[in-house]
């Protein structure tokens, strides 16, 4: 329905011209039946052409050679109505494909021949009735003694203006296209950038939640479990030992405040923390020697000062291994942890290693957060983590070992 509507002011206008051309040769002397038959077609030609001018200018233009060739055969004289074909070049220039345009180029000179060629003969002039057409074909072919110049007047008139004018339009149009073009293409870039900008703003936060999911997971997992482990101590104290009794709860309440500090420091990073130093380490194994679990430490090489962010993936992986070890393993067995350095350079791993015996009744498990924390932490920094567990004589044993690259301090 939106085409029919677009294309009606077209057929309008074709109506109309044909109309003119019926009410021209209405009023003309026909000597023949061909010619008065050749007329007819030739104001239908001309009507059914300026209306295709803008949907099918090519057809347009075919049409207007099927007039032309009509009237030199029949040997019919110019109609004044024959003027609105200046709209069938403009149509072709302005919406025609670029074969069209270049037939219509060429069709100019050529109808402007052909027009000469009209006046030139005598006898072709003296058949048109119409005074003012012919005294404008007259004024055009006397501007030169030569019937070429009168051609090239007639064709530029007519057909060249309109058709140069349609031209200008379509060059308009397509610079406007592409400036339209362009500033759509750099919204879509500035859409896309922004797009971009949000999905990189998204994954840093939803990595920094799980940066923080891993801190407090590792820190009050930790602490817990210490506090835990304490407790259960507690019970098989005797009554009158209130002496150890009142240790095990100053460990209790020293492991809580521990857990609050580092529980504030992760979720405040404005606090700007400290890294735990390799000496913190140290106080792990004795937090967890306090809970009343045996703790067999050995530690070769020489100790080296690492940068804060491994110093906090050092502290933090051996926090998980020994918060893991008071969960599922022995009580009465001892815990194992073992640190090796790098001999005499600056640039290698620092091995941790922390076993222990399983928990009777704890069976194999799917790796948890804990775990695929430490392997996150680990991984980032260019280190990893390896986690077994080993049937031996005493009861199975779990043994996870994380390798930390160990580099020089900027100093």
């Amino acid at each position: 329905m939106t085409d029919v509507r677009r294309w009606l002011p077209d057929a309008a206008l074709g109506l109309v011209v044909g109309a003119l051309g019926l009410f021209e040769i209405n009023g003309m002397t026909v000597y023949s039946d061909l010619v008065a038959m050749a007329l007819f077609l030739v104001v239908v030609g001309t009507g059914a052409a300026v209306g295709l001018s803008r949907a099918q200018p090519g057809l347009a233009l075919g049409l207007v050679w099927v007039i032309c060739a009509t009237q030199v055969l029949a040997g019919a004289p110019i109609l004044l109505v024959q003027v609105t074909i200046a709209v069938v070049a403009f149509g072709t220039a302005r919406w025609g494909s670029t074969a069209t345009v270049i037939a219509s180029a060429l069709s100019i000179p050529a109808a402007a021949l052909l027009t000469a060629l009209l006046v030139v003969s005598e006898d072709y002039l003296s058949g048109i009735d119409d005074g003012s057409l012919r005294e404008l074909i007259r004024a055009a072919y006397n501007v030169s003694d030569s019937w070429e110049v009168g051609a090239v007047v007639i064709g530029v008139a007519v057909l060249g203006a309109p058709w140069l004018a349609g031209l200008a339009l379509r060059f308009m149009a397509r610079a406007q296209a592409s400036e339209e073009s362009q500033v759509a293409a750099e919204q879509e870039a500035a859409r896309a950038m922004h797009e971009s900008e949000q999905a990189r703003e998204i994954a840093r936060l939803r990595e920094e939640q799980a940066r923080l999911a891993r801190d407090v997971h590792d820190v009050v997992g930790h602490s817990l479990a210490v506090i835990l482990a304490q407790a259960e101590s507690a019970q098989y104290l005797t009554d009158v030992d209130t002496q150890k009794l009142k240790v095990t709860m100053e460990n209790i309440a020293t492991s809580a405040r521990s857990s609050l500090q580092d529980v504030r420091q992760v979720l405040t990073p404005a606090a700007s923390p400290e890294a735990p130093r390799s000496a913190a380490l140290e106080d792990l194994i004795a937090g967890v020697r306090a809970s009343g679990h045996e703790v067999v430490s050995t530690e070769v090489g020489t100790p080296q000062p690492l940068p804060p962010e491994l110093e906090v993936v050092a502290f933090r992986v051996l926090q998980e291994m020994l918060t893991n070890a008071i969960k599922h393993g022995q009580r009465d067995e001892p815990v194992f942890v073992e640190r090796h350095w790098p001999d005499g350079s600056w640039v290698g791993e620092l091995r941790i290693e922390v076993r222990n015996v399983v928990r009777t009744g704890v069976e194999d498990t799917p790796p948890g957060q804990g775990l695929d924390g430490m392997r996150r932490r680990l991984e980032a920094v260019g280190g990893r983590l390896d986690v077994r567990r080993r049937e031996a004589p005493g009861g199975p044993t779990f043994t996870v070992t994380a390798w930390v690259p160990v580099r020089t301090v900027s100093r």
